[in-house]
């Protein structure tokens, strides 16, 4: 036997050896903003990969809902802080934040996750253009000034910086292009630059910069667009170069079918990342019985559905399917559910029902069929983008989005049906169906009918971040509508707690 010390085996193996140094440095991150100019290169985990990349497809996806709905600079601030403080936290450096590295890692990644999953088509590269443009303008604006500026200064972007002895001699003309009070005194604190005047003709035609020597000095505060047009346009290249090598990735099986995924989501967020699948709503009476007087909390598509059951008593296929399901997720329990379809069926024997229908019903709920379908408790509720993307209604049947699937006078008649006429209100609806932004026309709906509860909620506080999102899963529209209905009945020291399942 060849025995070898333990010492003089490390010395010997080479497979030690060849993994001595790391094949690639870990990246350092000494600024909170980032141009994405070098793609990471460390190994993470695939549900960091795809985990990562969902929490800022919300985030990008909220932002975007945020510009749909004309939402101001400053409204748009304060809508997204507490979404960015959950999913896509980036702390400055100066607040020595203890995850601050780990923080700055996920946002590198995602974005690049991101990008492999949105420079498929013209469509998707520009519009992730636009949405990381709105998010990197947000963090620029929020960011340390002396940060910002120590970052600025990393970017070659061909700014001459103009240093303190220059700012006192040109004081008075610097001040000017400044204007407002106290200019003077604003001067020094303010982070100027010099570029050639032909490339901010919009800043020289506004006089909004000083002029010398056939330079422009820019204040800091107008640097802004400067360093926005900058950003798009290395974006933009970057998106079509990952296109021209997005071929070499189906090679590997693990990546294409979660970046598939991601792109496919940008149309309405999927329901798995959403809240809609939670448990009963605490003093909710969720029965058979109590299901017309709940409709009132239900999305277009589900009240739709519901109405035309009570009318013609049945229901084809795909709305059986996608009403059992929906009620399954607010909570009503499988024998209620039962004395629910079998009251709803008035035309139809018990035989009849027992035979064809009941089975349907038992399975939805995992009470029946295979041991995969059982242990996993049944189907889950289809999200909104399930319901726009697949099984698109035909005659006869009452399933589907309405947004989508009606036409918009169909639409409008719908909505007027349900109590919804202002005229304003109608107007967006139909703007954004024909843009087919079909989530944002139902939050449109949701916010309007809900506008006093909301503005009361906001102004005692007690909205929590997942209150904040964009709805796009039916069960978190009729979670957030009843909570906000039923304000006064939750006990106000756990109002935000329990707000917090909509």
């Amino acid at each position: 036997m060849n025995r070898i010390e333990a010492k003089r085996r490390n010395d010997l193996d080479h497979r030690k050896k060849q993994f001595a140094e790391p094949a690639y440095q870990e990246t350092q991150y000494p600024h909170r903003l980032n141009f994405y100019s070098t793609p990471p290169t460390a190994d993470i985990t695939l549900e960091e990969f795809e985990q990562w990349a969902i929490d800022r497809l919300r985030v990008l996806a909220e932002l975007e809902a945020c510009s749909f709905r004309n939402k101001t600079p400053a409204e748009t601030a304060a809508h997204m802080k507490p979404l960015l403080d959950k999913y896509l936290p980036l702390d400055s450096t100066s607040s020595n934040h203890s995850q601050l590295h780990s923080q700055r890692q996920k946002d590198h990644y995602s974005h690049f996750i991101l990008r492999l999953a949105f420079a498929r088509t013209e469509d998707l590269r520009r519009r992730f253009a636009r949405v990381e443009t709105m998010l990197f303008r947000l963090r620029f604006q929020t960011d340390d000034s002396r940060e910002r500026a120590a970052f600025v200064r990393t970017l070659n972007l061909d700014w001459e910086p103009v240093y303190d002895e220059e700012k006192r001699e040109l004081a008075p003309q610097l001040a000017a292009a400044l204007g407002g009070k106290n200019a003077r005194d604003r001067v020094m604190e303010e982070d100027w630059c010099k570029v050639d005047w032909i490339r901010v003709p919009d800043l020289v035609e506004s006089r909004r910069v000083y002029l010398r020597g056939g330079k422009a000095y820019v204040p800091g505060r107008e640097q802004q667009s400067m360093v926005m047009n900058a950003f798009t346009k290395r974006l933009e290249e970057a998106l079509e170069l990952t296109a021209r090598a997005l071929p070499n990735l189906d090679e590997d099986d693990r990546l294409s079918p979660i970046l598939d995924h991601l792109s496919k989501n940008f149309i309405a967020p999927d329901s798995g990342y959403a809240s809609g699948n939670g448990a009963p709503i605490d003093g909710a009476e969720i029965t058979a019985r109590n299901i017309d007087n709940l409709s009132q909390h239900f999305p277009l598509c589900m009240s739709h559905v519901h109405r035309t059951l009570r009318r013609d008593g049945k229901l084809k296929h795909f709305g059986r399917l996608q009403y059992t399901l929906f009620l399954k997720g607010i909570g009503l329990s499988l024998e209620e559910a039962l004395i629910f379809w079998r009251t709803g069926f008035r035309a139809v024997s018990d035989d009849t029902f027992n035979k064809e229908y009941r089975y349907n019903v038992r399975h939805c709920y995992g009470d029946v069929g295979g041991d995969a379908n059982r242990r996993s408790g049944g189907y889950s509720p289809f999200g909104c983008q399930k319901i726009l993307t697949e099984h698109a209604p035909g005659p006869g049947e009452a399933h589907g989005c309405p947004y989508r699937h009606f036409t918009i006078e169909n639409l409008t008649t719908l909505l007027r049906a349900t109590g919804v006429t202002d005229p304003a209100v109608l107007k967006g609806v139909k703007e954004d169906t024909e843009a087919q932004r079909y989530h944002i026309a139902c939050n449109r709906v949701f916010e309007h009918v809900h506008k006093a509860e909301l503005k009361r909620a906001k102004e005692e506080g007690i909205l929590t971040a997942a209150q904040l999102e964009t709805i796009v899963h039916p069960n978190e529209y009729f979670k957030r509508s009843y909570l906000l209905k039923h304000l006064d009945k939750a006990p106000k020291p756990d109002r935000d707690v329990k707000m917090e399942g909509a």
